[in-house]
């Protein structure tokens, strides 16, 4: 069956990822399904023993049964053993990834509309399962195939995509190429349209250095490869603004005339995103043949099984799963 193959108007759930254990996914999906219930038709992979004392939930058999759950839905996933809150247990990494991987599936075969996941934590796989990747962006274009993806950001307002991602500054413009910073645009132009529903999206682009290098002044990044990649796909149709000065193109006025951001850096796309939404910021795969979305925060073992969780950010990630596999849908049918 072809992802999300099912007729218009069909009722699919997202299905939504405990994550790391020690972490506060568990905590976190109880107060989402409360405040979703109605709205979002969601389930949880887990280990029901893994869940706070006080969280009411409905085992299920099949995703389909979570449309009628009476409490939380979840999927039993043995992890074999106790949650251990704040402690990850190196003997249920492999099962955080085993989730990973039936969340995927479930949606490929088109009996989930989208995946969300629950954050996981890299050391503790890498510690307990060897898993080799530096997060689950790169093990979901794994389990994809080896899709081309980017990391978009996300909240009320704003979209912002950095072309680089986890790598020290020093190491970004070797990184920059024209190439990736193609793949990204591109990437991120076909996502508004076939995922958020835009017809002509339009795109800010920052420049790298400061003042967008000030005509050289300040770097000739813009001018050597930036501004002149953007003029070819101008050509090709894409509307385009840029390359911007960075600290100028983020207040309310400038974010009105553009649907995303593409970024040079991790910093530069997060830092004006985090100040804007630091609750409700959600994170989103962009390139990957299913949907994906993740609370824009890690696994807070400081907090985890204290009751302290804010799960904002995670009724976000739910919402707007539930909206781009709806739109995915839309289209299929």
């Amino acid at each position: 069956m072809t992802p999300n193959a099912r007729p218009s108007g069909t009722l699919l759930p997202v299905a939504l990822t405990m994550g790391e254990p020690a972490g506060i996914g568990p905590d976190i999906a109880g107060p989402a399904f409360a405040t979703l219930k109605g709205e979002v038709p969601f389930f949880l992979i887990g280990d029901p023993a893994h869940l706070p004392i006080d969280t009411a939930f409905t085992e299920i058999a099949a995703p389909i049964d979570a449309i009628t759950a009476p409490s939380l839905p979840v999927l039993p996933h043995d992890f074999g053993g106790a949650r251990s809150a704040g402690q990850p247990q190196p003997s249920q990494a492999q099962h955080v990834i085993k989730v990973i991987e039936r969340a995927v599936h479930l949606t490929q075969t088109g009996e989930a509309l989208a995946v969300c996941t629950n954050p996981i934590h890299k050391k503790a796989l890498k510690d307990g399962a060897g898993f080799a990747f530096p997060g689950h962006t790169e093990f979901l274009a794994h389990l994809a195939g080896g899709a081309d993806v980017v990391m978009m950001l996300t909240c009320e307002g704003l979209r912002v995509v950095p072309a680089t991602i986890h790598i020290a500054l020093s190491e970004v413009p070797a990184a920059l190429t024209p190439k990736l910073l193609k793949q990204v645009i591109q990437t991120t132009h076909a996502a508004l349209i076939h995922d958020f529903g835009l017809t002509s999206p339009r795109i800010a682009v920052a420049g790298l250095n400061p003042h967008a290098g000030e005509g050289g002044a300040m770097g000739m990044d813009e001018i050597n490869m930036i501004a002149p990649l953007l003029d070819g796909l101008r050509a090709d149709g894409f509307d385009l603004i840029g390359p911007l000065s960075a600290d100028t193109m983020f207040h309310a006025a400038a974010r009105a005339g553009y649907d995303a951001a593409v970024c040079m850096y991790h910093d530069q796309a997060l830092i004006p995103i985090k100040t804007i939404d630091f609750a409700g910021g959600v994170n989103v795969t962009l390139g990957l043949p299913f949907v994906r979305t993740s609370p824009d925060h890690g696994t807070a073992f400081d907090i985890a099984g204290t009751g302290k969780a804010d799960p904002s950010s995670l009724i976000a990630a739910l919402r707007m799963a539930h909206q781009m596999g709806r739109t995915r849908q839309e289209r299929l049918t």
